[in-house]
């Protein structure tokens, strides 16, 4: 897949940009798919957190609520129960996933329960847009201090990139930059980014690169 990972959405015209160019379409003329999973599993989101995300509300205006040809809710806790064949006609028919934060295991969990993870190899075209945890996700390791789903056995998630991703940076008491380099040193990657709500970073047919308006940093173990 092409992946478009951000701390806080498309926030800024150069993220804009960049999605456009995966999308190879305006958004207004793409049709969206919007993943709310990882809000079940963080204490912080509820009801009316994935009503704002589903409506484009106030906080979702740089994600679901940019103006997209049309926009629907793919729900993973509820495709075990669901006949494959007919979800995977809905994700393939998607020109993007928008896939917001929350918990990261948690969300790494219901992707391989659904079977999600197993069809994205299938996609090429499509672009995944993440969101914090949406983003955090396609990681190897998240970092215990990331961990909110209680019964998370570890850090672990799905590994589809080989960095990861520090999000919010700046953006909460917590988030400094002086706690991204321990958490770099913890986890033990090759490569680390700590990102602001300014930032993402871009993966399109192997090419890693950081599209910002804000700032970022490369980070070693």
């Amino acid at each position: 897949m092409k992946l478009l990972l951000t701390s806080g959405g498309v926030t800024n015209p150069t993220i804009h940009a960049a999605l456009v160019s995966m999308l190879g379409k305006p958004v207004e003329d793409a049709n969206a798919l919007v993943v709310p999973t990882a809000q079940w599993g963080h204490p912080m989101c509820g009801p009316a957190s994935v009503r704002d995300l589903v409506t484009g509300g106030p906080d979702s205006r740089a994600f679901t609520g940019l103006g997209w040809a049309s926009i629907g809710v793919l729900e993973l806790t509820a495709l075990p129960t669901i006949d494959p064949e007919r979800w995977r006609r809905w994700v393939t028919g998607a020109d993007v996933l928008l896939v917001d934060g929350g918990d990261a295991t948690y969300l790494a969990h219901w992707m391989r329960t659904s079977g999600l993870a197993d069809l994205l190899p299938s996609l090429p075209d499509t672009v995944w847009v993440g969101v914090s945890a949406g983003s955090m996700v396609m990681t190897p390791r998240i970092g215990a201090s990331f961990v909110a789903w209680p019964s998370a056995v570890d850090d672990v998630t799905l590994g589809v990139v080989d960095f990861s991703i520090f999000p919010h940076l700046d953006a909460f008491p917590e988030n400094t930059l002086e706690n991204a380099e321990r958490w770099a040193a913890e986890i033990g990657v090759p490569t680390a980014y700590a990102i602001d709500e300014q930032t993402a970073v871009a993966v399109d047919g192997g090419s890693v690169r950081v599209v910002s308006e804000g700032r970022w940093v490369q980070l070693a173990p």
